[in-house]
C-alpha cells in the first residue's frame, strides 16, 4: 500500500482533489465507486469548485454508489444516493443517466444486486473509501469474505449508530446493499481515505496487524495500486 500523508486537512483535501482531476484528464472516460459520508464531502465540494472552474470534467466519466442504506423514504436526505447529489453530483457535469445508485426500495433485492454487477461490467478504474471504526469498508463489516458481490447486509451496530449522523430523525436503519470486496479489491486503483484524530487507532492497525477479513481495510495491502490518503492526525500513528 502506498501512503500519502498529508501535514493539514486543508491540504489533504486538496491534493486528493488534485490526484483525482489527473486521473480524469487521463481517462476522461473513468469508471468510479463513491462513498458517501462526512470523509469525502470536503474532497467532492473541491471537484465542485474544479468543475466549475473549467479545470476538469465529467461529462464521459461513470459514478457508481458504493453502498445504500435500506427502509428509509426515497427522499430521505440520509440516503447515500441523497448525500452523493448534494455534495457532489448537482456541482459536477456528469450526465444524469452516468449516475448508477443502488436501489433499496426495490422490492426484488436480489434481483438489483445481479443488475449492478452487469452495471459494474468489467470493473472500476478507481474506488474511493472511507474507513470505519472497526475496519469496515462501506457495510462491508468485519467478517465479510474477500470474494463477497454486491449483496444485501445487515448493519453492525456500530454501522446502525454511525448513521445517525446522517438522519434528522430516529428510525436508523438496520440494512443496506453494499458493493463487495471482490469488486473493490478488483479495481484497477483504489484509494483509502481518512482525516482526523478519530481514524488514527485503525488506520494504525489497517497497515500493522495481520492481513484479515476481520479488517477488511487490510487486505488492501494486497492491492498493487492501493493508496492510503491521511491527515496529519489520522497519520499521527504511522
Amino acid at each position: 500500500m502506498n501512503i500519502l500523508k498529508f501535514d493539514s486537512e486543508e491540504n489533504w483535501i486538496e491534493g486528493v482533489a488534485s490526484f483525482w482531476r489527473d486521473r480524469l484528464r487521463l481517462n476522461p472516460r473513468l469508471k468510479i465507486c463513491l462513498p458517501s459520508g462526512l470523509t469525502p464531502n470536503p474532497i467532492y465540494e473541491a471537484m465542485g469548485r474544479s468543475v466549475s472552474r473549467g479545470e476538469v470534467s465529467f461529462r464521459e466519466a461513470e459514478i457508481f454508489s458504493l453502498d445504500e442504506y435500506g427502509g428509509l423514504a426515497p427522499d430521505d436526505p440520509g440516503l447515500c444516493r441523497n448525500m452523493l447529489r448534494r455534495y457532489l453530483l448537482d456541482g459536477i457535469d456528469l450526465p444524469k443517466d452516468r449516475f448508477h445508485p443502488i436501489d433499496t426500495q426495490a422490492a426484488d433485492l436480489d434481483r438489483v444486486c445481479r443488475e449492478y454487477e452487469q452495471a459494474i461490467g468489467s470493473g472500476f478504474d478507481l474506488t474511493l473509501l472511507g474507513i470505519g471504526l472497526n475496519g469496515h469498508l462501506g457495510l462491508n463489516e468485519p467478517g465479510s469474505a474477500a470474494d463477497s458481490p454486491t449483496r444485501r447486509i445487515e448493519m453492525h451496530p456500530t454501522n446502525i449508530s454511525g448513521s445517525a449522523r446522517y438522519l434528522s430523525h430516529s428510525k436508523l436503519p438496520t440494512w443496506g446493499v453494499a458493493v463487495g470486496l471482490k469488486r473493490l479489491l478488483a479495481s484497477k486503483e483504489v484509494w483509502l481515505l481518512a482525516n482526523g484524530s478519530a481514524k488514527a487507532e485503525i488506520i494504525r492497525r489497517t497497515l500493522q496487524d495481520k492481513i484479515s477479513v476481520a479488517l477488511p481495510a487490510s487486505l488492501l495491502r494486497t492491492h498493487p495500486r492501493s493508496y492510503l490518503l491521511v491527515d496529519a492526525e489520522a497519520g499521527a500513528l504511522i
